[in-house]
């Protein structure tokens, strides 16, 4: 009898192919630095490379490899290049590659504590040594009411933030009943825009999310707040849910936290702080005042994925009250019974977050602590802000350029004095030569430049050559 071929890949070609994907890997962060950091391919040039069907019978993995260049590269924004400036960082780092390499060779389905008790202990574990890192209060441990699960993002977080939220004002008759059209949310106007998506999905609907005005700093202003709550109650509506934000999307600003913190404390409104972009920053003692007021807080978030050099997706979620959290989102059907779960000694983080799957998210974070260390985490976050800073004061002493706001750590916004369309014509310049990537905003209804420093690979060298480059723009565009 002919023993017949398996169709997987076997032990041996593993290691060799997989050999051949770290070596492309390292290859590639080798030369990112020369490549065009904004892809600058048009609609639909992708999709031409590819073959119309797919292929009947598999194909040699060397071939496979090969269109990483040939089709994919053309394709990719590098977000890990030095270069990159846009939006905000969106790191990767070797340990965390790693680290998910081996995520992903378990490939473990992390719902319940018994379908891999390393996958929620560690998870539990590393979400309460980034509290100690971080000097969060510590009712967000696992060790007292609260505890720390791995959202994919931060946008399930404000959800899952929401719908405790929803589920504590309505004594958790929403859940059974639906909402009636009496609950009230609250962010800024410069609040990230997943939150207007969870009023939708949670069922309150867009038009009882009220966006507070903001300050000259872009800070979300608590008289306002005051004064929107008592409308909404003398209206015989139900506040339920706050969120403030620590490092705006578009300039960084800061949410006043303590006052915001103590109207919900007294309203008794769950209080949501979101901190995707710079909560990374209060791993340095000196960067905690960012944080002040979070005591307050009901639930917390920030993104390691953003500017703690872990790849996609791993955003930290912190409650204070799990209970709250998980009465909201558990449920038991039968073929999730088991022991463990029954006798109470563990966490099911199933109960934590909108999907019953979940992968083991928690190991590329922890490879990325050990390696690193938080000495080298507070050295790489201390250097970004200075190399900011730098870049703020060069703006401030070019009497072309103005600051749109003081930046308060490593997001700059700035504009060129020439007005809307010279600062258009400055990015899509600069965007258009490959050499750096900036996006843009509007603050005070001007067209306003941004230049964050946080991807892993950037050296000063890049920022002072981002400078260099800026200036150019400016004597081409608008010729001083």
């Amino acid at each position: 009898m002919v023993e017949e071929k398996s169709l997987h890949m076997t032990p041996d070609e593993f290691r060799r192919y997989g050999r051949a994907v770290v070596d492309w890997i390292a290859d590639y962060y080798e030369k990112i630095e020369t490549l065009p950091v904004l892809s600058q391919v048009k609609p639909g040039q992708i999709r031409a490379l590819l073959p119309p069907k797919p292929p009947l019978n598999g194909e040699p993995f060397e071939i496979i490899l090969d269109d990483m260049k040939r089709v994919v590269l053309p394709g990719i924004t590098h977000w890990q290049s030095p270069n990159f400036f846009a939006f905000f960082p969106a790191n990767a780092s070797g340990p965390s590659i790693l680290g998910d390499l081996l995520s992903s060779g378990l490939g473990v389905q992390g719902m319940l504590w018994s379908t891999s008790p390393a996958c929620t202990e560690l998870e539990t574990h590393v979400l309460d040594w980034t509290v100690d890192m971080m000097g969060l209060p510590e009712k967000f441990k696992s060790t007292s009411t609260g505890g720390g699960v791995i959202q994919d993002s931060a946008s399930s977080a404000s959800l899952c933030a929401l719908l405790a939220a929803r589920e504590r004002a309505t004594k958790f008759a929403s859940n059974e009943k639906g909402c009636d059209g009496r609950l009230v949310a609250y962010s800024s106007t410069q609040t990230h825009s997943s939150v207007e998506k969870a009023v939708k999905i949670a069922g309150l609907g867009r038009q009882n999310l009220r966006l507070i005005d903001v300050d000259e700093k872009f800070a979300l202003r608590p008289d306002l707040l005051v004064e929107a709550i008592r409308k909404d109650r003398e209206a015989g509506l139900i506040p339920c849910y706050v969120c403030a934000t620590v490092g705006t999307t578009s300039s960084n600003a800061i949410d006043p936290l303590p006052e915001i913190g103590k109207t919900c404390r007294r309203e008794g409104i769950w209080l949501h702080v979101d901190g995707a972009m710079l909560g990374t920053a209060a791993v340095c003692p000196e960067f905690r005042h960012l944080l002040d007021g979070i005591e307050f807080s009901d639930s917390y978030c920030f993104n390691p994925h953003k500017w703690m050099f872990t790849n996609f997706d791993c955003d930290c979620f912190f409650v204070a009250d799990r209970a709250a959290l998980i009465h909201t989102l558990s449920i038991l059907p039968e073929y999730l019974r088991n022991q463990a779960t029954e006798s109470g000694a563990v966490i099911d983080y199933r109960d934590w977050h909108i999907p019953l799957g979940r992968r083991f998210r928690s190991l590329k974070l922890w490879f990325v602590i050990r390696h690193y260390g938080v000495e080298g985490l507070k050295a790489l976050v201390r250097r970004h802000v200075e190399w900011a800073q730098k870049f703020a004061r060069w703006v401030q002493e070019d009497n072309r350029f103005e600051l749109a706001v003081p930046p308060p750590m490593n997001l700059v916004c700035f504009r060129h004095v020439g007005g809307d369309e010279v600062n258009q014509k400055i990015m899509d310049w600069l965007n258009q030569s490959g050499k750096i990537y900036l996006t843009h905003t509007r603050l005070k209804d001007r067209l306003t430049l941004r230049l964050c420093v946080g991807q892993t690979q950037t050296e000063e060298r890049h920022v002072i050559q981002a400078w260099d480059l800026i200036r150019q723009a400016a004597q081409e565009i608008a010729g001083a």
